[in-house]
């Protein structure tokens, strides 16, 4: 019979690295010492993942060389999943990874210039948010050098909350909407994601080191970690945990479904109540109800593109990450 440890304290998982998971315990103040654990036997073969609520025994008092032990992960509310590829027949579309557990939010940052926005990108976030029951924020960087009416118009019809990001500009309206929540911030080298980290946790590179100096390692770009967002000044409610996923570039989407896939476009779900029984929605189907829906006007052309290249892309036909037209969302796309 397994012990059934009734002595377990409760933690959240900040950061995983080499065999090492460094926890947090309620109620610790920010300057607390980390806890840091490792998996005990008998969870068997469950990953322990960044974001999850673990049961800790043994030494929790975060002390130099101190070590405590997972013995019990809770029920997830949410899990944020990817994989390699689309493609689940490939041995990468198979390899399905666990991004972050109970996440409430996905916050997709993406620049409106320097670079352009990849919509392409946007649209596999968005899937992975909804199969996962997480809800997406837009996050648009570098407004001063253009501006979003166009990805805005791209999204119209899905009425995505946004949030608009200048140099030097107040974080408020961004920090209201992460208070109180475990976000995960997904964004493309070079859109101002890591400055942004920088700006909402002044502490986060001693705070990443800290979870280098745990893990005997480093803190690479594969890793994702948690990090406490500051109190708001004249504020006692919670403000919230942002988890930065330096590693995840793209979403494969293998490990959804067909039909869920489609509710990542809810703008074209509609559609395809005059489509036949088992419709593939692919652009060869003549009678799929899609082409109609667009052509009435009632949905974005791009957008239907963009959804038959995932669809393309779960059977193999395209390369994932191939999808240079969407990175001018006021462009028709080529090849549509």
């Amino acid at each position: 019979m397994r012990p059934r440890h009734a002595d377990a304290v409760d933690g959240f998982v900040t950061a995983v690295d080499r065999g090492r998971y460094t926890c947090v315990l309620p109620g610790a103040g920010p300057d607390a010492p980390p806890v840091t654990a490792m998996r005990a036997r008998e969870l068997g073969r469950k990953s322990v993942v960044v974001g999850d609520r673990v049961g800790l025994v043994g030494d929790t008092s975060g002390a130099a060389g101190a070590l405590a032990r997972i013995v019990r992960i809770a029920e997830r509310s949410s899990v944020l999943r990817r994989t390699a590829e689309d493609d689940a027949t490939t041995a990468e579309g198979r390899l399905e990874r666990v991004v972050v557990a109970n996440a409430d939010q996905l916050v997709i940052v993406s620049a409106l210039a320097d670079p352009p926005p990849r919509t392409g990108f946007i649209d596999r976030c968005l899937v992975a948010a909804y199969d996962a029951d997480v809800e997406p924020l837009l996050c648009l960087t570098k407004a001063d050098l253009a501006g979003p009416e166009a990805v805005l118009g791209y999204y119209a019809e899905l009425e995505l909350p946004y949030v608009l990001i200048r140099p030097g500009s107040e974080l408020d309206a961004l920090r209201s909407l992460l208070a109180g929540r475990i976000s995960v911030l997904v964004g493309h080298s070079g859109v101002g994601k890591s400055t942004l980290v920088n700006r909402l946790v002044p502490d986060a590179a001693r705070a990443v080191g800290q979870v280098s100096a745990i893990g005997r390692g480093r803190h690479t770009s594969t890793s994702a970690v948690a990090l406490r967002l500051p109190r708001l000044t004249g504020r006692d409610d919670d403000p919230g945990w942002i988890i930065d996923t330096p590693g995840v570039r793209s979403f494969g989407l293998a490990h959804v479904s067909a039909d869920s896939l489609l509710h990542g476009f809810p703008d074209l779900v509609e559609g395809t109540v005059d489509c036949p029984a088992n419709c593939p929605h692919t652009a060869d189907e003549e009678a799929c109800g899609l082409d109609a829906w667009v052509a009435a006007g009632k949905a974005d052309p791009r957008r239907l593109a963009s959804y038959r290249r995932l669809l393309a892309s779960r059977a193999g036909e395209s390369d994932p990450r191939g999808e240079p037209d969407q990175r001018n969302p006021g462009a028709p796309p080529a090849g549509a």
